[in-house]
């Protein structure tokens, strides 16, 4: 299957999502793919295709912002994202990470932003970063596309343990990048690394403990989910293309097994962008963490499942697909595991204990 840019599809977006169709015709005026011809992506054309996104920063709805002429805000973000994973999962790391710090920026200090910002949260350096006097010292790890990116927002912990934003400009002196120990195979192009900053000025941003107490923080989340569904659904499409060519019962019956999958996952991100809109001013962890649960364990199912359907062909011929493959293996580790299975338990026990005090439905009841 060759990957490809089809005016079918631009014109399916356009009565869906006209913001999304927007996107699609300028990417293909830099990723001009057309059927059986393949699909190389260069770290040249990565950049050509986020400096386009970016393009459309601003007029990307920002969570929870309500319904407007073509439904839910949230889902049309998410649909946003669905589609440049896709495309390529580095741009989409990239891009994903920008569009939550813009959003953050808004929520926690309404703070206008230009330029490609980054949010690297990741914790547990043995050097972490410190804050002292408007400059910051110490290392952050994990921070993905640390090279290209203007802005980063950071998190660190200040003397009482909570968790405080800071806003730094990359272009400053006093910024060392080491990406010597990211080996991976998938997502290897997404230039993360280890920042190291030495005494670097740097700006707070919000109160302590804002960017984890924001109702957004989860909001954020479920983007990421939707950057793994974009991803699934596209390897999936490549067995949804062999079936439609050259029908085998055998393949038939793997693709009624992912087709079921991804329409239940589907529904679920329907249901949640629903619950952002209408109901902003909550977190909806329990749902929004149990969409996140599901939406792995269906991309599981997706790669054991074509993989199995189509065999090493794809995998060894066409660098979409294996591209995608890798990366997606990769990207979904953002998952916890039993961590989040765990909460996901201690919060819908939660949820029961609450609705039996006030005679509430029960939580499954139809």
């Amino acid at each position: 299957m060759s990957f490809f840019i089809s005016k079918g599809a631009i014109s399916q977006a356009t009565a869906k999502n006209p913001l999304l169709a927007q996107i699609k015709t300028a990417i293909a005026t830099v990723f001009p793919i057309q059927p059986n011809t393949g699909a190389v992506m260069t770290d040249e054309l990565r950049r050509d295709i986020l400096d386009i996104l970016i393009s459309f920063s601003e007029q990307i709805p920002h969570p929870a912002s309500g319904s407007g002429d073509f439904g839910s805000q949230t889902l049309i973000r998410w649909q946003i994202l669905a589609f440049v994973a896709g495309l390529d999962l580095t741009i989409t790391k990239w891009f994903e990470s920008h569009l939550d710090a813009l959003s953050i920026l808004k929520e926690v200090g309404d703070i206008k932003a230009q330029g490609l910002w980054a949010v690297w949260a990741a914790e547990g350096h043995p050097d972490p970063i410190r804050f002292e006097n408007g400059n910051i010292f110490g290392n952050k790890a994990w921070c993905s596309g640390a090279n290209i990116v203007d802005f980063g927002l950071l998190t660190y912990r200040d003397e009482a343990g909570q968790s405080q934003l800071i806003m730094v400009d990359m272009a400053q002196s006093g910024i060392d990048i080491d990406n010597g120990a990211w080996q991976a195979v998938g997502m290897q192009a997404t230039d993360t690394a280890t920042i190291q900053f030495h005494g670097t000025p740097a700006s707070l941003v919000g109160s302590s403990n804002a960017y984890l107490e924001r109702f957004g923080f989860w909001h954020g989340a479920a983007g990421v989910a939707a950057c793994w569904f974009g991803a699934t659904t596209a390897i999936a499409d490549y067995l949804l293309t062999s079936v439609a060519k050259k029908p085998n019962h055998f393949k038939a019956m793997y693709l009624g097994q992912i087709a079921t999958a991804l329409a239940v996952n589907q529904q679920y991100f329907y249901h949640v962008a629903n619950l952002i809109d209408t109901k902003p001013d909550s977190n909806h962890e329990l749902a929004i963490r149990q969409l996140r649960a599901n939406t792995e364990q269906v991309a599981r199912q997706v790669l054991e499942t074509v993989g199995q359907a189509l065999g090493a062909a794809p995998f060894c011929t066409q660098a979409h697909f294996a591209k995608l493959s890798a990366d997606l293996t990769v990207f979904i580790r953002q998952s916890h595991g039993a961590f989040d299975w765990q909460r996901i338990g201690e919060l819908a026990a939660q949820n029961e204990e609450l609705n039996s005090n006030t005679s509430q439905e029960r939580l499954w009841q139809l």
